[in-house]
């Protein structure tokens, strides 16, 4: 409640009245966090008295314990335990499957890594320091090392899989952390110095003109596929409810607004809520047909995935994109923000790959109205 005194305009010094305030609530269901506006109206009477009205609308908006973030999608519900535990809001731990490891900050002690077969607890028997001397930095947005660690530690892997263990929660995380990303990079890739810089040539008009395949008796299809990143948000391992709905709208934006044979259709995952034309996602009988076809990921079902926090909030915010021949395919917020493919049967690589570049100059140039742009690094 409050009052306040009013002067009328020109000679005359109106009377004041007592400041009328109307609070209402309007209620939706179980209550969450209240969403408070005010509007206020001045009206003069014909005695010259002014009188205010206040009236404060708070909607309070329900708490669905069966969707993210306060619970689990039916969907998830009917998936293992073990698989559940990944797919809400709190960090993977699951001791049926070793997954114990804390996703925000370091134990002060290193775990015991000597069983561990991934790239980066090999990098860390090497120099047991790094961990020391990292174990307490953040980046700028608040993601540690045991964000970006939590999987390799979580997960020892076997002698003849060898995987890399180490994920990125945001930007930063590659400057901040880099004393343990350049030398994992460098042993995944076999051999890549810390100065080195990426090759990129995204103009079409440079690709060799030679076929791959000139008696078309080996190729079945050629594909050219690729993640992107939106600067300023944080990766999937770190990536917030809210985010992940903020990047779907954006990158959803740019790819409907593709022309010619690009264009297409966007289809969030079934029992996703995030996206007002579709509601309840694509029904269960298309994303069955994309998966048959190899065009769609499913919920993350390894604990490589759980542990690394791309399952969070699952199926909210994730879909793809598709054009009308369905040979340009964009998957949104899965392990990446975008994971961009372009394909045909074939080996028409020069058609497929013009196809990519101009999506990605498209979805770009729209990023950038938004205020947004794809993550670049020359070393990366």
């Amino acid at each position: 409640m409050f009052s306040r005194q009013i002067a009328a305009a020109g000679s005359a010094v109106a009377s004041v009245a007592a400041v009328k305030c109307a609070p209402r609530v309007r209620c939706e269901g179980p209550p969450t966090a209240a969403s408070t506006s005010s509007t206020t109206v001045t009206s003069q009477a014909q005695d010259g008295t002014v009188t205010t009205t206040t009236t404060t609308t708070t909607v309070v908006r329900p708490i669905d314990y069966n969707y993210p973030p306060y619970g689990l999608s039916s969907g998830v519900q009917k998936l293992p335990a073990w698989i559940k535990l990944g797919c809400g809001s709190e960090e993977y731990i699951c001791a049926e499957k070793g997954a114990t490891f804390p996703g925000d900050e370091c134990p002060d002690k290193m775990p015991d890594l000597s069983k561990h077969s991934n790239i980066m607890a090999e990098v860390l028997r090497k120099d047991p320091g790094i961990y020391d001397r990292l174990k307490n930095k953040k980046t700028s947005s608040g993601v540690g090392l045991a964000k970006c660690a939590k999987t390799g530690f979580d997960n020892p892997g076997h002698p003849m899989i060898k995987t890399v263990g180490l994920v990125g929660g945001d930007e930063e995380s590659y400057t901040v952390f880099k004393e343990l990303f350049d030398p994992v990079i460098s042993a995944r890739h076999g051999g890549y110095p810390a100065d080195a810089k990426h090759p990129t040539d995204m103009n079409p008009e440079n690709l060799l003109q030679v076929k791959i395949d000139p008696k078309n008796k080996y190729t079945l299809t050629t594909r050219c596929r690729t993640g992107r990143s939106v600067r300023g948000f944080a990766l999937p391992p770190a990536c917030t409810f809210e985010e992940r709905r903020e990047l779907e709208r954006v990158i959803v934006k740019g790819l409907l607004s593709l022309d010619g044979e690009l264009a297409g259709q966007y289809l969030p995952l079934h029992g996703s809520r995030s996206y007002a034309p579709m509601p309840g996602g694509m029904s269960e009988e298309q994303e069955e047909d994309l998966r048959k076809r190899g065009n769609l990921f499913q919920e993350p079902d390894s604990t490589l995935l759980l542990s690394s926090g791309c399952g969070r909030h699952w199926p909210d915010a994730r879909g793809i994109f598709h054009n009308h021949a369905k040979n340009f395919f964009v998957w949104i917020n899965e392990e990446d923000h975008m994971r961009i493919i372009s394909m045909e049967p074939g080996d028409n690589v020069d058609a497929i790959f013009r196809r990519f570049a101009k999506a990605c100059d498209g979805v770009q140039k729209v990023l950038k109205e938004e205020g947004y742009d794809f993550m670049h690094n020359d070393h990366l």
